[in-house]
């Protein structure tokens, strides 16, 4: 079998999930490695989310925090090619902006992959960090293969890399919905609309609590915290802080709208996974967002607080059960394991 070199530095949230379950559904197929090193939000217990087949190496200095330093830049350069010495990989796959970043200096050539789930220049807004991590793209662009998660993603990643390609994110249908089944939903009495994530500047608390105040007869949740907390001051909002995985099912299930008023995205694991749950979505109208939602078909692509507060105002009065139906449909037909399980064989085969 081909060898598979999975390399992160992102090892928790949203990148986890898809790394740990890339992994897992490429071991019957590939052999496969996985470089990583531990973040404050990987699960303790990460071991049992893979596969005994997948191989774990822990590096030292592929982290934020090591990578502040120069030597240790030059350090995690030679442990990177260290370790490729000795598994000699048919294939590099690089996932998020920092093991990107390092990943293509230390690694160039057709069997390179990287994979920046979101482009972080992107996701912080305007500001100098976000121009040097733009920078970084222009000048490694062309050292890997760019794998995204999207179409709109592709569409940036083709400003920077002559050799694109994407496949949607999936979720697993069957463990979430095992999932749910187990789990009572939590009401309120009031029409609820909910987000799930950190409150930072990508998911632009502060149009969210826009959204909220012009809409005062329905509940608003925020499954999570932040730096940007502060800034949900409308007092028809709560703040739950994080919440189990189970509790924050319950109430997804028990909601009635799921928004998501990001900057960008790869694609959002909870976006797809209350497609599944048949929430009404609504989302901002940018990169990943706006290649899963289609306006009017599968729920609503918006630009402005007003434009959410209308539409959730109009689903108040009469809810339009169609456009959750269908982006249920859309998850069984494309946004799930299965269907990304396939198109990843394909494309590693293809190398």
């Amino acid at each position: 079998m081909k060898k598979i070199l999975m390399i992160c530095e992102a090892f928790g949230g949203g990148v986890f999930t898809y790394v740990s379950q890339l992994c897992n559904d490429m071991v019957t197929d590939f052999d496969v490695y996985l470089v990583y090193t531990l973040r404050p939000q990987t699960p303790k217990n990460y071991k049992e989310y893979l596969d005994s087949r997948v191989h774990l190496i822990k590096t030292k200095y592929l982290s934020v925090e090591e990578l502040a330093h120069i030597t240790n830049e030059i350090r995690c350069i030679k442990e990177l090619r260290e370790i490729r010495k000795q598994v000699n990989p048919d294939i590099i796959h690089l996932h998020s902006s920092v093991a990107g970043g390092v990943g293509r200096i230390a690694f160039k050539g057709e069997n390179v992959v990287y994979t920046p789930h979101g482009y972080a220049h992107i996701l912080m807004g305007t500001g100098k960090k976000s121009y040097i991590y733009k920078m970084v793209e222009r000048i490694l662009g062309n050292r890997a293969v760019t794998l995204t998660c999207c179409e709109s993603e592709d569409e940036e990643a083709k400003k920077f890399s002559r050799r694109t390609a994407y496949i949607e994110t999936g979720i697993c249908m069957e463990d979430l919905s095992n999932s749910l089944n187990r789990i009572e939903p939590i009401k309120n009495k009031k029409f609820t609309v909910f987000t799930l994530g950190r409150a930072c500047v990508q998911k632009q608390p502060q149009v969210f609590n826009e959204i909220a105040k012009l809409v005062p007869e329905a509940q608003f949740v925020w499954i999570g915290n932040g730096e940007l907390e502060s800034e949900l001051t409308a007092p028809n909002i709560e703040v739950t802080g994080w919440k189990s995985r189970k509790e924050a099912l319950a109430m997804a299930k028990g909601a009635d709208a799921f928004i998501l008023c990001s900057l960008g995205e790869a694609i959002a694991m909870s976006l797809i996974e209350n497609m599944f749950i048949k929430k009404l979505i609504l989302v901002s109208n940018t990169m990943g967002n706006k290649s899963v939602i289609k306006d009017g078909i599968n729920g609503y692509v918006c630009e402005k607080p007003e434009e959410y507060a209308e539409k959730i105002k109009a689903a108040m009065n009469e809810f339009p059960k169609e456009l959750p139906e269908r982006a249920y449909q859309d998850v069984l037909d494309t946004y799930n394991t299965g269907a990304m399980k396939k198109k990843y064989i394909a494309f590693y085969n293809s190398l």
